[in-house]
């Protein structure tokens, strides 16, 4: 538990100190709230196994629960991500920066330890400018939904400290978010790419681009002002971790 955290409102120009505290944060090894497009994360430095599983601690969630990565650019997934499929690239031109996840098979030189991953990595570039720009600051970052696990996703930073307390090192303000929907993840390690959770992103979006994906969650025929309804959950990848990473995303 970290001694005292700290907030710092995270809009408007004078975003500063905001940057260098979440920066100094991440370097040693705490965790920070951040706001995304969809609902608040908690974030660790992705290549410090013991931020990492701070995070975890944090949550109150298992390694069989590895968190999702954040990521500023998309030029950055080949970095992390080996044997991208064109139709995965597709998904990741048309949706990010925004609610999208992708699982993949991660790079094997990557000295990192998310969590029983089973060689495979979940990454999404987050449609929220400032975030971009402290992840452009600190490197790829393990980011969970902001909140005890089983509980509801954070939708500001009061909520989010209510849940974490001070296992948190530096919170910061970003508002209110708009979206609330966890990020849609797409499975693209098999043969075709798989949607394995429907979120802000819908199977009609998905199939927009890629008419091949597949789901075992077939949406239900009705009125189109209806069919993109959808249920909010916590914002971390699902259930298909029995070969990729956090079963129940959270970003």
């Amino acid at each position: 538990m970290h001694p005292v955290s700290e907030r710092f409102d995270f809009t408007g120009d004078e975003l500063a100190p905001a940057y260098r505290a979440a920066v100094d944060a991440i370097e040693a090894g705490d965790l920070v709230v951040l706001p995304t497009d969809t609902v608040y994360g908690i974030a660790a430095d992705a290549f410090k196994a013991d931020a990492v599983q701070r995070l975890l601690d944090a949550k109150g969630r298992g390694r069989d629960m590895p968190p999702p990565v954040l990521i500023s650019v998309v030029e950055s997934l080949d970095a992390l991500a080996t044997d991208v499929p064109d139709a995965g690239r597709k998904l990741c031109e048309a949706f990010w920066p925004g609610p999208l996840t992708v699982i993949c098979h991660a790079q094997g030189s990557l000295m990192w330890d998310l969590g029983d991953t089973q060689g495979t990595v979940a990454l999404r570039v987050p449609d929220h400018e400032n975030t971009r720009e402290l992840l452009s600051r600190t490197g790829p970052l393990a980011v969970s939904s902001a909140n005890l696990s089983g509980q509801p996703a954070a939708l500001d930073v009061y909520d989010a400290e209510e849940q974490l307390l001070d296992t948190v090192a530096v919170y910061l303000d970003g508002g209110a978010v708009d979206g609330g929907e966890p990020s849609t993840i797409v499975d693209l390690t098999g043969d075709f790419p798989h949607i394995v959770r429907i979120g802000a992103l819908s199977v009609r979006q998905i199939r927009d681009v890629v008419p091949e994906a597949t789901t075992d969650d077939e949406p239900t025929e009705v009125a189109p002002e209806a069919s993109e309804e959808e249920t909010k959950k916590d914002d971390e990848p699902t259930a298909k971790q029995e070969k990729a990473t956090d079963v129940r995303p959270a970003d």
